[in-house]
């Protein structure tokens, strides 16, 4: 029986990524394997000592990229209770490929001799159909003579080869406290891309020397874990970086997951969030194209190298733009990047794609013309749902009755509100008057008050006859900060929020419990996503809810150490109330992009760092209250200049600051 994703262990630097259950045996089960650039390269690559698997003992996660698997090894050695013959597997993945040095180390009295075999095998599936299941049962290619300690297998282009030294197999003798090591090798050739999109790593991986001090010390290790894995998920369209979305089903480029993911990231990693704006604007939509979802002007969803055909129906073009909020996500990225910083030149190259996705809100993302931004899949083959829960049963009433298209989700609308006011305030700054969408979008939030409100809260969307889907779920926690909602219903959404039905103690529920078909382990119907819960804190600490922000972040503290503060893409939603620790979701990847952002994303938006670098300014609004007594960041980056803040004693003080920043709101300036 295979091991459910989140037991797997996820060795990572992209676009190479390798997952095993604890003992390090790759065995061709499941999700077990060997990946790069949506294909499974190698499905076995298991170990055994005179045709016996090694006992597991232990797995030492040294970081993202390196772990090293120890086994001992019965039938050698001396015949006492203490393990005297170990294994270990260091296992490092690189951009280029797999290096696995296994150990043999003789700890007995006398020497030992015994046959170490490394058995090796692929089937060279796409990832897609590993997921779906469709690559189960398939049969191993067959091995290629290669010279010696070399194998290669090819199928559509791909080569795998694998070096051993000295060889896959040998028959040592090991003498007392001496070891014997064969090290392999894998890399692997791949067919070039028909659609002018690959899959590769980074020239370089960018180094983090940002830290956190706390008086709780779970925030350090989720900080420092999230930045490590945030390294190692690096990749970079041409010389543009960005982050691949997940292991191993979503590493690659995507619109709404690589936007999200390096908009939290910019007091970080600036150049992050430019590269990703500048790989998805260069395949920005150029025509329409029902197959693909594209429009003019319109952000992709996701790019691959060849057609996924995720079964069940859903085949997804390699270009794929079946989205309806990685456009404005795209502006809104933009308008942030700006205002922190981003070189006046790399802003002012971007300024025409601006204006093709601002368009693209008002001439193609409505479609009946009724003021509200809605989506349908055209193509028969494509999302049924296009915002972030994009599963098919993401939109549903309370009774359970799944929302019938065309479908305007609430959270799309104060995302083309932002983008509006901001696209706006880009064109001003640029000598483009941004009046035009100023209008549209106090339109648009004059109908939102009028039509999504319902039993007190925003509802999740309104479907195809234009009635509000009633329910409560974590759609609503986006609309704040987005300026669509006045002071008084953002202290409304506050409060439902507040709720015990949403608040699951670990996270925000995407799925109140009081729905008919809430499941904790519901994909979008119930289960707690780190980057909603971050993206609601964010919201609650820009409109002054710090109480009720500061629950959500002890809930994502709470689960980070119960998931050695590498936080999955989501896990169960039972709650504090019935559970110590969160349930993992069985397919959840993990590390995951967004996921692992929400670290940053929380901690900035704590202390409320506005910076208006374009204007000079730079303010500090730090919440009322904090989980914590002392919080320090250290390292931000603001305008390429340092920024370190200390929380302490119920006030900020501005440890380093650019020099020309005028300090606002509750803080001391630089010292």
């Amino acid at each position: 029986m295979s091991s459910p994703l989140h037991e797997l262990v996820t060795a990572l630097a992209a676009p190479w990524v390798v997952l095993s259950p604890r003992s390090g045996q790759l065995t061709g089960s499941g999700a077990e394997g060997v990946y790069a650039r949506d294909r499974r390269i190698l499905s076995h690559l298991s170990v055994t000592v005179d045709g016996r698997e090694p006992i597991p003992v232990h797995v030492d996660e040294r970081d993202a990229a390196t772990h090293q698997y120890v086994a001992m090894v019965e039938g050698l050695g001396d015949t006492r209770h203490d393990p005297t013959v170990m294994l270990y597997r260091t296992r490092t993945v690189d951009s280029e490929g797999l290096t696995e040095r296994i150990t043999l180390v003789n700890r007995s009295r006398s020497a030992i001799e015994g046959r170490l075999d490394v058995a090796l095998g692929t089937d060279l599936a796409g990832t897609a159909a590993v997921r779906s299941g469709a690559a189960t049962g398939l049969p191993q290619l067959a091995p290629l003579p290669d010279g010696p300690g070399r194998t290669r297998w090819e199928s559509d282009d791909t080569r795998v080869v694998v070096t051993a030294d000295p060889g896959v197999s040998a028959t040592p003798r090991v003498e007392p406290g001496e070891e014997f090591t064969i090290t392999v090798r894998v890399t692997a050739d791949f067919p070039k891309s028909n659609t002018g999109f690959s899959i590769e790593p980074p020239a370089e991986r960018t180094p983090y020397d940002v830290t956190v001090r706390c008086d709780d010390k779970r925030v350090e290790r989720w900080l420092d874990r999230s930045l490590e894995d945030v390294r190692a998920l690096q990749l970079a369209a041409d010389d543009d970086r960005y982050l691949g979305a997940g292991p191993p089903w979503y590493l690659t480029l995507f619109g709404r997951d690589s936007l999200i993911s390096s908009g939290m990231l910019i007091p970080v990693d600036p150049t992050l969030a430019a590269g990703t704006l500048r790989a998805l604007a260069a395949r920005q939509g150029t025509k329409v194209d029902a197959g693909s979802a594209e429009q003019p002007g319109k952000i992709p969803h996701e790019l691959r190298a060849e057609v996924a055909d995720h079964g069940g129906g859903l085949v997804l073009p390699a270009v794929y733009y079946g989205t309806h909020d990685a456009t404005q996500l795209w502006i809104m990225t933009l308008h942030k990047a700006w205002r922190w910083g981003m070189p006046a030149d790399e802003v002012r190259d971007l300024l025409p794609n601006l204006k093709r996705a601002l368009t693209w809100m008002k001439e193609y993302a409505d479609p009946d013309d009724d003021g509200f931004l809605e989506y349908v899949d055209e193509s028969g083959h494509g999302l049924a749902n296009q915002g972030w829960k994009d599963s098919n049963d993401a939109v549903q009433w309370p009774d359970g009755t799944l929302a019938t298209v065309p479908i305007a989700l609430c959270e799309v609308q104060g995302y083309a509100y932002a983008a509006a006011v901001k696209g706006a305030e880009l064109l001003d700054a640029h000598g483009e008057s941004g009046d035009e969408w100023r209008t549209w979008a106090t339109a648009l939030q004059e109908r939102f008050r009028e039509e999504f409100w319902v039993d007190g809260y925003p509802a999740i969307a309104l479907d195809g006859a234009k009635n509000p889907v009633a329910g409560r779920a974590s759609n609503m926690g986006h609309l704040l900060g987005t300026g669509l909602l006045d002071a008084d219903e953002e202290q409304t959404v506050a409060d439902v929020l507040a709720g015990e039905d949403l608040n699951s103690g670990f996270g925000l529920r995407t799925l109140s419990t009081a729905m008919t078909r809430f499941n904790p382990l519901g994909y979008h119907t119930g289960s707690v996503w780190p980057h909603d819960t971050a993206m609601t804190v964010q919201g609650l600490f820009a409109s002054g809810q710090a109480d009720v922000a500061s629950s959500y972040v002890e809930g994502l503290v709470r689960a980070a150490e119960a998931f050695d503060y590498r936080l999955p893409e989501l896990y169960g939603g039972r709650g504090t109330g019935v559970e110590s620790t969160p349930t993992p979701y069985p397919l959840s990847c993990r590390p995951q992009a967004w996921a692992a952002a929400s670290a940053v994303a929380v901690l900035v938006a704590a202390f409320g760092i506005e910076p208006d670098v374009p204007g000079g300014t730079l303010a500090i609004n730090p919440a009322d209250s904090l989980p914590w007594q002392v919080l320090e960041l250290d390292g931000l980056r603001v305008g390429g200049e340092k920024l370190s803040l200390r929380f302490e004693n119920g006030s900020v003080v501005v440890v380093e600051g650019p020099e020309n920043a005028v300090i606002s709101a509750n803080a001391d300036s630089p010292r």
